[in-house]
């Protein structure tokens, strides 16, 4: 059995790669499954909302779940782990890709 990952190592490593990996400010690709629930998707639209994002969604083949890909300017790592963390706080069964 393993054991569940450590949300906060999670965040610091990705943290670091984004560091490493970008010039900020940088664009960024946020990408989310979600139940297709218009409620979930509402709030998760919301919380990117007047910062400039593109949002698009796509709902799975039988309808059940939908990806969420919002595309924005970020002004460093620290502003997108917020971002994830925010999300996670108030939309309950996201997955983060």
């Amino acid at each position: 059995m393993s054991t569940p990952p450590n949300p906060d190592e999670f965040y610091e490593k990705l943290e670091a790669q984004l560091h490493d990996t970008s010039s900020w400010p940088a664009e960024y690709l946020y990408k989310f499954i979600v139940k297709s629930d218009t409620k979930k998707i509402s709030i998760l639209e919301g919380i990117f909302d007047n910062m400039g994002a593109v949002i698009n969604t796509v709902e799975s083949k039988k309808g059940k779940y939908t990806s969420v890909s919002v595309n924005l300017l970020m002004r460093n790592p620290t502003a997108v782990i917020e971002k994830y963390k925010e999300v996670a706080e108030k939309v309950e069964g996201v997955i983060s890709l």
